[in-house]
């Protein structure tokens, strides 16, 4: 064996954010999707920026102080309360449209993108394939992200939002797990060159974790609702997007979205399949 120093790899970030949740049952193990406050689907986006992550995180902290002192938008509450809290972040969901704007339009001169992967809630797959345990669920989606990052000789430092249970470390390694498998089956496990490291933090810490959840928010209101005005804007930046469970498009990759081919609101889910 060589005693020649290895050479360091490249270290490189991606920001990974949720949209939907992962509430299948109501009590009595009822289905409730599709009820008020649970989702259809639920997916995992994960975004990487080109040039200088510290330049740019800077640039979304700056917005976040203008949303604090422009007194038109830091009166709303769900700006104010979080302010009174430790300061302003941006959050898709809770912010008003006046808000949205501001980062959307930065996210649109940004050099970013996003590929996400969105998981239909089928009660059925879920029991099969998940044993029935929502972080089983989350760690599938996103061995999908990770498993095509496996030999590209880096340090990938995955940024996670926290997000309850489903983003403990057992759960990620799990991903990481399941990523080495698909790996293998398609390639020899030995080119593996890549290490991944998890980091997983608060969202009011690190700014650029609003990037992913306004992304995967868009993807998310086209399968909940099949609205695209947000999605349009922003969808030059979400390079793909992966309809994991739409086994009827399994032939030709239907199932897979791009700019090119991008979703549509035929994409908008119906009532769930048991």
């Amino acid at each position: 064996m060589s005693n020649e120093p290895q050479p360091s790899l490249e270290k490189v970030h991606r920001f990974l954010d949720e949209a939907g949740d992962t509430t299948f049952f109501g009590k009595g193990r009822v289905p409730i999707l599709g009820q008020e406050g649970v989702s259809l689907s639920f997916g995992l986006g994960m975004v990487k920026f080109a040039g200088s992550i510290v330049a740019i995180r800077q640039q979304v902290q700056e917005l976040c102080r203008e949303v604090e002192a422009d007194d038109y938008v830091n009166r709303i509450p769900s700006v104010a309360k979080r302010v009174q809290s430790g300061g302003f972040f941006f959050h898709a969901k809770d912010d008003a449209p006046e808000v949205r704007e501001r980062l959307f339009k930065w996210i649109r001169q940004t050099d970013c993108s996003m590929e996400m992967v969105v998981g239909r809630k089928i009660p059925g797959l879920f029991a099969k394939k998940h044993h029935g345990r929502d972080f089983e669920f989350y760690a599938d989606l996103l061995s999908h992200l990770l498993k095509n990052k496996l030999r590209l000789g880096q340090r990938l430092v995955i940024n996670v939002a926290e997000r309850g249970k489903t983003t403990r470390n057992h759960v990620l390694e799990l991903a990481m797990s399941k990523a080495r498998e698909r790996f293998a089956k398609q390639h020899d496990p030995l080119v593996i060159s890549s290490e991944v490291v998890f980091n997983v933090q608060n969202p009011r810490t690190e700014p650029l974790l609003c990037v992913p959840d306004y992304l995967a928010w868009t993807v998310q209101r086209v399968f909940e609702r099949g609205e695209m005005r947000y999605y349009n804007y922003v969808r030059e930046h979400i390079s793909l997007v992966v309809d994991l469970y739409d086994s009827g498009k399994y032939e030709h990759s239907l199932n897979y979205y791009t700019p090119k081919r991008p979703l549509t609101p035929e994409n908008k889910l119906g009532p769930p399949m048991s």
